[in-house]
């Protein structure tokens, strides 16, 4: 049994976000198109004679939960509770995703600290089982074990993988406060009362533009249904919109819930041009560049009691 065990975990963004009507239970059915990106966290567990905890450094991680709501806590919980055992682990977060910023930073880590665990545990836990987990710990967290490209159907758990063609070249601004989610689909059922809202469904052109690498295609057919309600809670992301459209990105859209914004530029040396020109507007508090897609959570080290890699 491993002592330690590190994994590594990317973002995402949504190139289409279509959102259907709440449903009974409150969720809203959706076709969520995620790319995994190169921005990451990496969740490392230990055994620990204290009890689950859960600890983390790095941009924002003032603002990152440390009890039991952590969805890296609750991963850990659930895993334990399947296996019999006691979920007696230290949880170590080290954050480089932005902090509620509709890149799923939170549900990465819930993937991550599940994949972690069972390795450190020898759980053994099957894929299906892990992504049954997943499923139960949110909408999210299944593609961050995944990575790749993904068709999230259902509240966006149940994923089809998809071909992508080539590399797509990303700009992601961080604005100055995050946004919740929730605040945002209820904001989006209040903009659509009385409106008939359509069952979400794929957009082919889209899925095509991925298939074949084509980032023009691509950008003259992303979407997201949610970007009015992020906009109607924070109009000052409009401003970072047009910025980065000004600065030459071949497309700019919230992503997911928001508050980040997200800019897809024709090739690296573009999105460094797009950066810098976001960099100076005056309209974020911090720009990365990123491509995709990236791989799904990953096991980067596994240390036995005397500290040897295994």
């Amino acid at each position: 049994m491993s002592a330690s065990v590190t994994v590594r975990v990317p973002a995402k963004v949504n190139v289409q976000l279509a959102v259907g009507a709440a449903r009974p239970d409150g969720f809203h059915d959706l076709a969520n198109v995620f790319l995994a990106v190169g921005l990451y966290d990496e969740v490392t567990v230990t055994p620990s004679p204290d009890g689950l905890r859960v600890t983390c450094d790095g941009p924002d991680a003032g603002q990152v939960p440390l009890d039991r709501t952590n969805l890296a806590a609750r991963a850990a919980e659930a895993l334990a509770a399947r296996y019999g055992r006691t979920p007696d682990v230290h949880l170590h977060i080290a954050k480089d995703i932005p902090v509620a910023g509709g890149m799923a930073g939170g549900s990465a880590d819930g993937a991550a600290a599940l994949l972690a665990c069972d390795a450190l545990w020898g759980t053994h836990a099957s894929r299906e089982e892990l992504l049954d987990i997943c499923a139960e710990l949110g909408s999210d967290v299944p593609f961050s074990l995944v990575g790749g490209a993904a068709l999230g159907t259902g509240r966006g758990e149940k994923l089809r993988p998809l071909d992508v063609g080539g590399v797509f070249h990303w700009v992601f601004a961080m604005a100055e406060r995050g946004l919740s989610t929730p605040a945002v689909f209820r904001e989006f059922d209040r903009l659509g009362e009385g409106t008939d809202i359509p069952e979400p469904v794929a957009s082919q052109p889209l899925l095509d533009a991925l298939a074949k690498g084509d980032p023009d295609a691509l950008a003259a057919a992303v979407s997201n249904d949610l970007q009015p309600a992020a906009l109607s809670l924070f109009p000052e992301l409009a401003g970072t919109l047009a910025a980065g459209r000004a600065a030459g990105a071949l497309t700019a859209l919230v992503s997911g819930s928001g508050p980040t914004t997200a800019f897809l530029a024709r090739d690296p040396e573009s999105a460094v041009k797009v950066a810098e020109t976001l960099r100076s507007s005056g309209t974020c508090r911090a720009v990365r560049t990123a491509s995709g897609p990236a791989q799904g959570a990953t096991v980067l080290s596994a240390q036995n009691r005397h500290g040897i890699s295994t």
